[in-house]
């Protein structure tokens, strides 16, 4: 991947916000976290029609899924940096799953929140898609542009 300095700088900040966002919102306290997936699944009821009532697992998959897609984006910003920087592949999904371990523990030290090993699992999960998926997509990208110099 090609490094400039604007690309670099625009990278960080984007990681930035990710850890931001995702260690932010392990400080929330477990009713505060609760209220908020709730409100998403309000919204995500109201936009989709109605068919069979939601089953009482639904909150829990959201949540998961929050996590999940999170831990994608941070999987992003960690390859495209590390490309940049010309490191191996793996390098990003281990700061990833360090960051991954960081969030659930921020989570002892908040009330009715605790550490999970199935979320630790999840987000690892998500870093790696967002590593295969820049992967593919920048490797796709250099095989168009050499097909469009021939």
């Amino acid at each position: 991947m090609i490094r400039t300095k604007n690309r670099m700088r625009l990278c960080v900040t984007l990681l930035v916000c990710c850890l931001t966002f995702i260690w932010g919102n392990s400080l929330l306290p477990g009713s505060v976290s609760g209220a908020i997936s709730d409100f998403v699944k309000n919204i995500l009821a109201a936009l989709f029609e109605q068919g069979e009532p939601e089953p009482e697992s639904s909150g829990f998959l959201l949540r998961k899924l929050a996590h999940f897609t999170e831990f994608t984006a941070l999987g992003l910003c960690l390859c495209w940096l590390f490309g940049m920087l010309q490191k191996a592949k793996l390098a990003p999904f281990l700061c990833g799953g360090l960051a991954a371990c960081v969030d659930e523990t921020i989570q002892l030290f908040v009330p009715d929140r605790g550490p999970s090993l199935r979320d630790v699992c999840i987000d690892s999960g998500g870093v790696l898609l967002g590593v295969i998926l820049l992967t593919l997509g920048h490797h796709y990208l250099c095989k168009k542009r050499l097909l469009e110099e021939t």
